[in-house]
């Protein structure tokens, strides 16, 4: 059988970094997509906006016409991509643009490059915090019909 395709999900996070380093220790798949979610600065202010109740300050892109938050997304996914090819993975970079919510990013390109497995970090909380605050790796799991690998944070 032949070593199939993975997603890794990567925010650089220690969390997402540690899960990067499980993968490339203990999946026999070579290829990877490392998939980076961003959300537009305009949606972002405007989601705070709502939030506090006070309107945030226009988003302006910047010398390259290019989204500030879309530059930043890019920046990160090139350091996750070198982090799985230092781990022996064959990997290729991708931003995926988040319209809703992260996890809804994540999985909706996991359908769209038919992954074998999506590769994610967690947090980790625990107790309240974690029934006030549900991770995107428990919404992935939840949300997904592909395997999960949900790596947890190192102690």
């Amino acid at each position: 059988m032949a070593a199939g395709l993975m997603l890794i999900a990567y925010d650089g996070s220690d969390n997402s970094k540690r899960a990067i380093e499980y993968a490339g220790r203990f999946l026999a798949s070579t290829r990877a997509v490392v998939v980076t979610a961003w959300e537009p600065m305009v949606r972002q202010a405007a989601r705070m906006s709502g939030l506090s109740g006070v309107m945030q300050p226009e988003w302006a892109p910047d010398d390259e016409g290019e989204d500030v938050a879309y530059t930043d997304a890019k920046v990160t996914n090139d350091e996750g991509l070198e982090l799985a090819r230092k781990t022996g993975i064959d990997a290729e970079g991708r931003c995926a643009e988040c319209t809703t919510t992260i996890w809804t990013a994540i999985v909706e390109t996991a359908d769209e490059l038919d992954v074998d497995i999506i590769v994610t970090g967690t947090r980790g909380t625990t107790g309240l915090r974690s029934l006030l605050q549900s991770s995107v790796a428990d919404h992935v799991l939840r949300h997904s019909h592909r395997p999960v690998l949900i790596v947890p944070p190192g102690r």
